[in-house]
């Protein structure tokens, strides 16, 4: 017949083992949570420039599109990049930009979910487009 104490020592490093990857993981999660909060933060800091530098100086349409300074029916640039927090109140609730008229931040907008991967502000976007929980 065995001895019980040997049933008792495989488990042992099974434990300690199961006992570390619980650890690794609280570790894992008080990690990632600053994280997503500093994620957060930045979204509400990042800014969209419209039109992107390599276009100054052009103009927005209704569309979103950017077309050359004077087209008739398309908007001047706004004065100063869009805060990525005034996109994203204004996209959630249909309202406008800040000290914008409706067709105005419209335009600016659509400029704004146009813009693809490579286009400055296209990350700051992007992060707009994340989950929030």
């Amino acid at each position: 017949m065995s001895d019980p104490g040997d049933h008792d020592q495989p488990a042992q490093p099974q434990r300690r083992r199961a006992l570390r990857i619980g650890a690794a993981g609280a570790v894992a999660v008080v990690s990632i949570r600053p994280a997503m909060a500093q994620a957060y933060g930045s979204v509400l800091t990042c800014e969209i420039p419209v039109p992107d530098p390599g276009r100054t100086g052009s103009y927005i349409d209704a569309t979103g599109k950017v077309v050359p300074a004077g087209t008739q029916g398309a908007y001047a640039p706004p004065g100063r990049p869009l805060k990525g927090e005034d996109v994203r109140r204004a996209l959630a609730t249909g309202g406008n930009l800040p000290g914008v008229d409706y067709e105005r931040s419209r335009a600016y907008l659509k400029y704004v979910q146009n813009l693809r991967s490579g286009t400055t502000g296209f990350t700051c976007f992007a992060s707009l487009q994340m989950p929030r929980r």
